[in-house]
């Protein structure tokens, strides 16, 4: 763990599972329907049909795929060249946001927030508000401490500020500052700057042990994915999980991770002086796609397009198969209600 000063959070929301999303899952769309023939919709199994499936890489396919940024990393390219690679005709500029607002609970009948270090809360109009039967705004002993909110006392959004020190690495525990409102439902939001955030995105969606370019490109891409994938009209931008990008928050945060971020702070990718659409992915089989090939309805995009991946043969995903699939489970699992046997010709 790097030894830079700042606070962070522990955060526990009582009564709900929080569920942590592994690396390598960048899934932004739901897959696309299957395209089927209306008569054979409702069509039966024939029986006894066996099939076999065979593929190539994982993931949807477009923009950066780890793997083969991992193998360009390993053979000496540097992080920009590696974003120009699988992002052709796009160049590097600055992030025109500095924050962002991470959705850590959408909902819970009580929370528990807790530091190690004194902490302010105030309301949303900048005032004391109360907390657990204490003035907020009054500091808390060094100690860990926690303070129950349940619904009936963060009625008004509140802030939870902590003193200027670094936390110790703990489960669930988040940098900057956490706002919390109450209703029906505790809602807490972390409120973060945006290369903190990429900190805990980083090594949630490339393993740190990988080359520093490779998670050098892994850095411009993800910032530049925030920023264009950033919710409008309400009180968060992001989700912590594969909805928008896997955050792990100080857990989750290394000093490769940090040096990566680091070496490129701010640094985002532009085509023709605007965010381009960053996507990212595990493994191509050899070659990326064309978004418009992947996504129905996507327009052709001229930075999202299929370029080759040689050294994606390091992906364990490279090859897979065959699998033997019966016509019921490969009719389940490609959303169909029935597949039509037809006699070859």
């Amino acid at each position: 763990m790097s030894g830079r000063s700042g606070p962070a959070w522990i955060f526990h929301a009582l009564g709900r599972s929080i569920r942590r999303w592994s690396a390598h899952s960048q899934q932004p769309f739901s897959p696309p329907s299957v395209s089927r023939d209306p008569s054979a919709t409702h069509a039966a199994p024939p029986s006894g049909a066996t099939f076999f499936v065979s593929g190539h890489g994982w993931g949807h396919g477009v923009g950066l795929a780890q793997y083969g940024a991992y193998g360009y990393a390993l053979h000496g390219w540097a992080a920009e060249d590696i974003v120009s690679h699988y992002y052709p005709g796009t160049e590097l500029g600055q992030a025109p946001v500095k924050r962002v607002r991470v959705l850590l609970a959408p909902g819970s009948k009580k929370v528990v927030v807790s530091s190690r270090v004194p902490f302010t809360v105030r309301d949303c109009r900048r005032q004391d508000a109360q907390a657990a039967g204490r003035q907020a705004g009054a500091r808390v002993g060094a100690e860990a401490e926690a303070r129950r909110l349940d619904e009936g006392v963060a009625r008004r959004p509140s802030s939870f500020r902590p003193a200027r020190r670094r936390l110790p690495s703990a489960n669930r525990a988040y940098r900057g500052t956490l706002r919390v409102t109450g209703g029906k439902a505790v809602r807490v939001v972390n409120v973060v700057g945006l290369e903190s955030y990429l900190w805990g995105v980083v090594p949630s969606e490339m393993p740190d042990t990988w080359p520093a370019e490779a998670l050098k490109s892994q850095a411009i891409v993800a910032r530049t994915y925030a920023l264009t994938h950033m919710l409008g009209g309400g009180d968060f931008d992001v989700y912590p999980d594969t909805r928008s990008q896997v955050y792990g928050g100080l857990a989750a945060e290394s000093d490769s991770a940090h040096e990566a971020v680091d070496g490129t702070a701010g640094e985002v990718v532009l085509y023709k002086g605007e965010l381009a659409q960053t996507f990212f992915f595990s493994s191509s089989g050899g070659r990326t796609a064309n978004v418009q090939d992947v996504w129905n309805g996507s327009k052709p995009t001229p930075y999202l397009v299929s370029v080759p991946d040689p050294y994606d043969t390091l992906s364990p995903y490279h090859d897979w198969g065959p699998l033997k699939m019966s016509a019921l489970r490969l009719g389940k699992r490609l959303g169909s209600r029935g597949i039509a046997a037809r006699r070859a010709h």
